[in-house]
């Protein structure tokens, strides 16, 4: 049976997950502070630790160096919230085996415990390839891909859906603001569909000329119109047996919708200028940044070609509504930011982790992405500031925070706050911290100082 060390402070939540550890097989312990793990460590055979990062004492990150100078080689699993997830890839390069953003899913915990103890490596070896693998697969550093999928609960939906329809060959419209990731779900539905191994041609339809829509879509032969110097192949053509992805569908002209349309019930297209005709298979994945509806009424947007191309609807979720993506996608592309700049910045400070979270993102992943690669160019220091960031204010979730805060303004009756506090959120210290508009550790210096660090 492995023995699993539970190294958290809020004593319900580490209740909660020994008991829930017990009951799949494991012999779990718990204790709330880094002096104690480290007794525990040092009389105990230990086979995991699941730690906090912040502890009343010190911090998880203390703990993990302390077992690596004491030649204690335990797989450690850090536990964080998403705000503090550049501390947890911090962790990692010093030899954390993985890390979890609470509020986690008990399944994906079970899963990371199963692969740490079933294949345990000492922390101090910094360059194991568990280390690599898991520090690519959970904060993406790997540069090789170009986007992060995301584990909030409106993005595992929406890829669950993109599993489920892209083995099919139904059309698929994808519906979405500027900047939410649309190309790449179209990429990811061919890379999943059985079409994988032909082409993936992207077409940009606000920007293709009317006049010349035919021959990018279908081809032409040398001499068909003026300027036709050379036989031309068009995108059906190139793309036979693959994915057409036509972005920002709406743009395109009546008259080539018409041409469209024909093309996709008939499965044959002529190039322009040729009195022969190709047959063609080609699955379509449109996007759009508009209401095709309402596009149809007007009468812009041909009612016919609309129930051709929306077979299945993704809807892409704005960043605002992933709050718990944004920290990933921050850092992932400061990941992809040190590396086009030749930068090393390991993350963001508390103030500019804040800042991100509250601001509301118009412009979603691009916006983001263009923000964080400016940041990492400016950044003179270890850290990401505000400064750097140039975000305007945003007061929204702050605002909310304070309406029901206790401030300690008045050191006479500080004790006395800080016991109601305590008392609203029924000793939950993390949230009786944000009701006092402190950070947790100033708060546990102010309950050894008011000796009430027993409670």
């Amino acid at each position: 049976m492995k023995r699993v060390l539970i190294v958290e402070d809020d004593v319900t939540f580490g209740t909660m997950l020994k008991s829930w550890l017990c009951k799949k097989g494991f012999d779990a312990s718990t204790t709330s502070t880094v002096a104690r793990a480290q007794k525990a460590i040092d009389s105990d055979s230990i086979d995991l630790i699941l730690s906090d990062l912040r502890l009343p004492d010190k911090d998880g990150i203390e703990l993990l160096s302390w077992c690596k100078e004491s030649g204690h080689s335990i797989p450690f699993i850090i536990m964080t919230s998403y705000a503090e997830i550049q501390s947890a890839v911090q962790a990692m390069k010093m030899g954390a085996c993985d890390y979890i953003a609470k509020p986690f899913n008990p399944e994906e915990l079970l899963k990371k415990i199963g692969e740490a103890t079933a294949t345990p490596k000492p922390i101090a070896d910094k360059e194991s390839s568990k280390q690599k693998s898991n520090l690519a697969k959970n904060n993406t550093s790997t540069h090789t891909s170009s986007y992060l999928e995301g584990v909030s609960a409106v993005a595992k939906q929406l890829y669950s859906h993109v599993a489920l329809v892209a083995p099919t060959n139904m059309s698929v419209l994808i519906n979405g603001a500027s900047g939410t990731g649309k190309e790449y779900v179209a990429k990811r539905i061919h890379e999943l569909s059985s079409r994988k191994d032909k082409p993936f041609i992207a077409i940009d339809c606000g920007a293709m000329p009317k006049d010349l829509a035919a021959s990018e879509f279908f081809g032409h032969i040398k001499g068909s119109f003026t300027g036709a110097l050379a036989d031309k192949v068009g995108a059906f053509e190139a793309a036979n047996g693959g994915t057409i992805f036509l972005d920002e569908v709406g743009n395109l002209s009546y008259e080539v919708q018409i041409q469209l349309l024909r093309a996709l019930q008939e499965r044959r297209i002529r190039p322009v200028g040729s009195p022969k005709e190709i047959q063609v298979d080609i699955r379509i994945v449109s996007a759009t940044n508009e209401n095709l509806q309402k596009a149809i009424e007007n009468g812009s947007f041909r009612e016919d070609l609309f129930h051709r191309l929306n077979e299945f609807t993704l809807v892409m979720p704005t960043l605002k509504e992933r709050k718990e993506d944004i920290m990933l996608f921050a850092n992932f592309f400061l990941n992809q930011a040190n590396a086009e700049l030749n930068k090393s910045i390991i993350g963001f400070g508390t103030d500019a982790t804040v800042q991100l979270m509250n601001y509301p993102w118009p412009g979603n992943l691009r916006e983001m992405k263009n923000v964080i690669k400016r940041a990492t160019l400016l950044s003179t220091s270890d850290f990401v500031t505000p400064l750097e960031l140039g975000l305007p204010l945003a007061t929204g979730i702050t605002d909310t925070i304070k309406t029901d805060s206790i401030e300690l303004r008045n050191k006479d009756s500080e004790k006395e706050q800080i016991l109601e506090a305590l008392r609203r959120t029924n000793n939950n210290k993390s949230k009786a911290a944000q009701l006092l508009n402190i950070d947790r550790k100033t708060l546990y210096n102010k309950l050894k100082l008011y000796e009430l660090d027993t409670i």
